[in-house]
C-alpha cells in the first residue's frame, strides 16, 4: 500500500477537487512493492483501526500503461473503473455494512486483462455530509500484476480528481434525518468483467 503524508494522523480527505482524491495525500507517485494476483482472486485491505464512520465503501483499479509500471505511475487520466461497491441498508435508519471492519475483501474480476494495476480503496464517511465538502474520504491505493487474466475490453474510465463533484446526491446528504429511502453511490457504475 502506498504510505500517504500523514498517515499516522489517519485525517480524511474532504476536496474532491483536489489530487489527494486519487490515492491520498502525497501518494499519487509513492513507489512500492508490487504483488502478483490472480485474475478472479479474491484480494483484500486492512485497515490500522477499524471503519468507524457511516458510509460506502469503493475499490477502483486502472491498467497501468504500456511502458511504465505501476511502482513509479501516478494513475492519471480517465483510467479508473470500480469493481466492487457496497451501499447503505435502509430502515428505521440507514446501516452500512462496512463500518467496523477491519479488513475488506473483494474479489478481482476474472476477465481483467493481465498485467500491472493500481487499486484503489475509499471509505466515504457521511456523518457530516450535509453541506458540500463535508463527505470524508479515507483512501489507500496498492499496486498489483494481474496474472491469468482474461481479455475483456476495460470499461471507460474515471479520474481522480474529476469522478466526483462535491454537491454529488451520494456525497452531500443528511442520513440521519429524514432517513433517506434511496442512495445514490458516487462514480460510475460497479464493472464485473
Amino acid at each position: 500500500v502506498r504510505q500517504w503524508t500523514g498517515y499516522q494522523s489517519n485525517g480524511p480527505v474532504t476536496d474532491v477537487t483536489k489530487l489527494d482524491i486519487r490515492c491520498n495525500v502525497g501518494a499519487s507517485s509513492k513507489s512500492v512493492s508490487t504483488i502478483d494476483v490472480a485474475a478472479g482472486s479474491t484480494l483484500g485491505f486492512s485497515a490500522k483501526s477499524s471503519i468507524t464512520h457511516p458510509g460506502p465503501l469503493q475499490v477502483y483499479m486502472a491498467k497501468v500503461p504500456a511502458g511504465q509500471t505501476a511502482a513509479t505511475w501516478d494513475g492519471a487520466g480517465d483510467v479508473w473503473f470500480k469493481i466492487y461497491a457496497v451501499g447503505p441498508k435502509f430502515g428505521t435508519s440507514l446501516t452500512w455494512p462496512a463500518q467496523g471492519s477491519t479488513v475488506v475483501n473483494f474479489k478481482i474480476p476474472a476477465s481483467v486483462p493481465s498485467g500491472e494495476y493500481l487499486v484503489r480503496i475509499e471509505s466515504i464517511a457521511l456523518h457530516s455530509a450535509n453541506a458540500a465538502n463535508g463527505a470524508q474520504f479515507y483512501i489507500s491505493c496498492g499496486q498489483i500484476n494481474v496474472t491469468g487474466g482474461g481479455s475483456a475490453a476495460l470499461p471507460k474510465g474515471v479520474a481522480f480528481p474529476g469522478a466526483y463533484k462535491p454537491t454529488d446526491p451520494g456525497l452531500m446528504l443528511n442520513i440521519y434525518y429524514p432517513v433517506p429511502t434511496t442512495y445514490s453511490l458516487p462514480g460510475p457504475e460497479v464493472w464485473n468483467g
